[in-house]
C-alpha cells in the first residue's frame, strides 16, 4: 500500500510516499503527480525515504515526471531512496532520470549533482 502527502518546498512540491509504489498504486502515483505538473512546475521533490519497496511499473511513473520535467528545463529530486529503492534504480537504470540527494544513510546518493 503507497501512502502520499504533498507540501509546499522552497523550489516547487515536495512529495512524500510511504510504503511500497507497484503496479497495485501505479493509478495513484500517476495522478498525484499529473495534479502536481498540471501548472506548469519545473522543479518537483520526491522524498521517497518512507519507500520501502519500488518495481519498475512504480517507478514507471517517476520516470515520466522527470522527462516532462526536463523537457521543462527542470529535474526531479529524490530525498534519501533506502537502499531496495536505491537498488530498483540502478538495476533498472533508472537513476540518471533523478537528482538524488541523501542516501539511505544520510550519505550523498549517486545520480546527477543538483
Amino acid at each position: 500500500m503507497l501512502e502520499v502527502s504533498v507540501a509546499a518546498g522552497e523550489s516547487g512540491p515536495v512529495i512524500m510516499l510511504c510504503g511500497e509504489a507497484g503496479p497495485g498504486s501505479k493509478a495513484q502515483l500517476s495522478a498525484l503527480l499529473a495534479r502536481q505538473l498540471a501548472g506548469g512546475t519545473r522543479q518537483l521533490t520526491v522524498d521517497v525515504s518512507g519507500l520501502r519497496f519500488a518495481d519498475p511499473v512504480g517507478l514507471r511513473a517517476l520516470v515520466l515526471a522527470a522527462v516532462l520535467l526536463t523537457d521543462r528545463g527542470g529535474s526531479l529530486v529524490l530525498l534519501r531512496p533506502q537502499e531496495p529503492v536505491a537498488w530498483a534504480l540502478a538495476l533498472t537504470g533508472a537513476g540518471h532520470m533523478f537528482t538524488i540527494r541523501g542516501g539511505p544513510h544520510g550519505e550523498p546518493g549517486p545520480g546527477r549533482a543538483g
